[in-house]
């Protein structure tokens, strides 16, 4: 929906192209961290995952704090920064 009614275009500016290309970066991660808890849920149902053979969970962790931490930063240039700037000038 956001996508939709933004005022700019993958092509009308260089601050649309970043838009569009990190938020569907991150939006590509995001599917990415699904399917790799998926894949953990499935283990274990499958009793395949124990206190001692748990490594690919950690990775899922570990995983989800990268893309976390990547949108706090993606959140702050893309939502808060330019509305910062629009209230300056």
């Amino acid at each position: 929906l956001e996508y939709s009614e933004a005022q700019f275009t993958f092509d009308g500016t260089i601050y649309g192209s970043a838009f569009f290309m990190a938020t569907g970066f991150h939006g590509a991660h995001v599917v990415i961290g699904t399917i790799f808890l998926a894949i953990c849920l499935m283990r274990l149902y499958a009793n395949n995952m124990t206190a001692e053979k748990h490594l690919g969970f950690e990775f899922a962790a570990w995983y989800w704090h990268f893309v976390d931490v990547v949108w706090l930063f993606l959140f702050a240039f893309v939502y808060v920064l330019p509305h910062l700037a629009y209230k300056i000038k």
